[in-house]
C-alpha cells in the first residue's frame, strides 16, 4: 500500500494520508494501538516525587552536557560540573514541555480530519500519552528548580502553504524532535549515577516514544512518497532539504542555553554558547545525537545518500 495521490477533483488537503486499504500499515497502528493499552499507566500515580533530589549529586550524565570532549569541561570544578548537569537537565525537560506543546497542537489540528483517517485512532494514545508527559517533565522542572526555562529557540520560516507538504513537514518536525529525545532518554535511564526519579522519567518516556517513533517513520515515509508521485520538483525538494537541515541545527541548538551556564556559575554564556556548537568535537557528538535521524532521512530518498 502507499499513499494516494490527490484524485483527480479534490483538494490537496483532502487526500489520504495512507490508502484505507494497506493492511501493513493499518496492522502497525493496530500493534502499537495494542501495545499502548497493554504498556498504559497513570501518571499522577505513578511517580513518588521525593521532596527533593540533592544538588550535589549528578542530574544528567557527564556524557550528554554541551561542554563533553572539550577542553572546557576540564576549566570547571566539580561543583560548577554537578550545577551545569542540574540546569541541563532542567533545560532539556523544559524543552519537552514546549516540543510536546507544539506537537499536540499540530496532531490535534488533524485528528479525525480528511487525510487522517487511518491513524486517527492512534492519535488518541499519542495525545494522550505525550499531554502526560509535558505533564511529569514540567512537574519535574517546578518541583525541583521553581522554574520551566522559556522557549528561546529561533523560529523557522514559515513553511509551505500546500497542505500535502505542510503535513509532511509537521511529521517530519515530530519525528526529528522525538528521536532527538529519545536519544536522551536511552542513556540517561540506564545511567545508575543519577536519581532514581531521573531515570525513571527517562524510562517511561522511552517506553512510549518507542512507539511514536515507529509510527512517526513509517507515516513520514508514507507522506514522503506521495509528494514525490505528486511530482515534486528538484526546486521544491531542495527547500524542504533546507527547511529541515534548518530545524536539525536549531533543535540541537537549543540545548545549548546561555540561561543555564548563568545559572550554573559559568561565565559568558552567549560566548560560550557559540564557542561549544562550533567546536570539533560537538560537532561530532551532534552526529551522533542525529545518526537515526539523518540515516532515515537519507534512506527515504528526502536527504542525499
Amino acid at each position: 500500500m502507499r499513499p494516494q495521490a490527490t484524485p483527480p477533483g479534490t483538494t490537496a488537503g483532502a487526500t489520504t494520508a495512507a490508502d484505507p486499504d494497506d493492511t501493513e500499515f493499518r496492522a502497525l497502528l493496530d500493534r502499537l494501538s495494542d501495545k499502548a493499552t497493554a504498556d498504559y499507566y497513570n501518571p499522577f500515580t505513578t511517580f513518588d516525587w521525593p521532596a527533593t533530589i540533592p544538588t550535589d549529586e549528578l542530574w544528567m550524565s557527564p556524557e550528554l552536557l554541551s561542554v563533553h570532549g572539550t577542553e572546557i569541561i576540564d576549566e570547571l570544578s566539580p561543583a560548577q560540573l554537578r550545577a551545569l548537569s542540574r540546569w541541563e537537565s532542567v533545560n532539556f525537560y523544559s524543552l519537552n514541555v514546549h516540543g510536546i506543546r507544539e506537537l499536540l497542537l499540530e496532531v490535534t489540528r488533524r485528528i479525525h480530519t480528511p487525510g487522517f483517517e487511518l491513524p486517527s485512532e492512534f492519535f488518541h494514545h499519542f495525545v494522550g500519552e505525550e499531554n502526560d508527559h509535558m505533564w511529569f517533565f514540567a512537574t519535574f522542572c517546578l518541583k525541583y528548580a521553581g522554574k520551566i526555562y522559556p522557549d528561546k529557540s529561533v523560529k523557522l520560516p514559515e513553511a509551505p502553504r500546500d497542505p500535502d507538504i505542510e503535513n509532511f513537514l509537521v511529521f517530519a518536525r515530530i519525528l526529528v524532535f522525538e528521536q532527538i529525545v529519545d536519544h536522551y532518554n536511552v542513556h540517561l535511564a540506564a545511567d545508575d549515577r543519577l536519581h532514581p526519579t531521573i531515570r525513571h522519567i527517562n524510562r517511561l518516556h522511552h517506553q512510549d516514544e518507542s512507539r511514536h517513533i515507529a509510527f512517526g517513520c513509517r507515516l513520514v515515509q508514507l507522506l514522503w512518497e506521495r509528494l514525490l508521485r505528486s511530482g515534486l520538483d528538484d526546486a521544491a525538494r531542495h527547500d524542504l532539504r533546507t527547511y529541515l537541515d534548518r530545524y536539525l541545527a536549531i533543535s540541537i541548538g537549543s540545548l545549548y542555553n546561555p540561561a543555564v551556564y548563568r545559572d550554573a556559575g559559568i561565565p559568558g554564556g552567549f560566548s560560550l554558547r557559540n564557542r561549544l556548537l562550533a567546536h570539533p568535537a560537538r560537532q561530532a557528538a551532534h552526529a551522533r545525537v542525529l545518526h537515526k535521524t539523518t540515516g532515515f532521512l537519507r534512506r527515504i530518498g528526502v536527504f542525499d545518500g
